[in-house]
């Protein structure tokens, strides 16, 4: 696992790069979202449930609407 100050990022068994926010602490209190996919989406998943197959997909326009909401206080 690498880190930074912003991001803790890793790959995992099936090659999909994650990164969680630093600001999460150590407890996992937080979500980890995907570079794209092979098929183009952003998946986002529970830190805590990392190893299930559970996890959402966006588009890459879905996710940066949305993370440009967050940014700007809009949710």
């Amino acid at each position: 696992m690498t880190s930074s100050n912003a991001t803790i990022a890793y790959t995992d068994d099936k090659g999909v790069y994650w990164h969680k926010s630093s600001y999460s602490g150590q407890n996992n209190n937080c979500i980890e979202a995907s570079h794209p996919q092979s098929d183009g989406t952003i998946g986002v998943r529970d830190t805590k449930d990392d190893q299930r197959a559970t996890e959402l997909k966006f588009s890459p326009s879905a996710w940066s609407s949305f993370v440009e909401a967050a940014r700007h206080g809009a949710l």
